[in-house]
């Protein structure tokens, strides 16, 4: 491998955008519901799954940034009278989004595979 392709690898890993923890775990909660995820639900979902609580603003926040990323599209349903007329916006993830889920998960198993410390032994 020559300097130049040196160069390029590391021109192409400037351009990939990783996901932080929270983005992860927002994209991932906006996939596991059967119906069209909103914030409160995917808020809700993550405390249950990871037990901790994670402020709302934080999760449109996320939902933001991985929007503008293309892994989730956002549309605005109908207005209910239980929320005074508003509109609620829902969020599915895109198909990017979906593969960037599969990639994460999958570095993630290989990253921790055979790991002692994290299958309850003591270092």
């Amino acid at each position: 491998m020559c300097f130049y392709d040196n160069l390029v690898i590391v021109e192409d890993m400037r351009k990939r955008e990783y996901l932080g923890q929270l983005e992860l775990m927002v994209l991932l909660a906006v996939i596991r519901p059967a119906q069209d995820a909103y914030g409160v639900l995917i808020s809700r979902e993550i405390a249950a799954k990871s037990g901790r609580e994670v402020a709302l603003a934080s999760v449109y926040a996320a939902l933001e940034r991985l929007e503008k990323k293309g892994f989730v599209n956002a549309a605005l349903g109908e207005p209910t009278a239980e929320r005074g007329g508003r509109a609620r916006t829902y969020f599915k993830p895109t198909a990017a989004g979906l593969r960037e889920a599969r990639d994460a998960h999958r570095t993630l198993q290989r990253l921790s595979s055979g790991l002692s410390s994290l299958e309850g032994e003591t270092v």
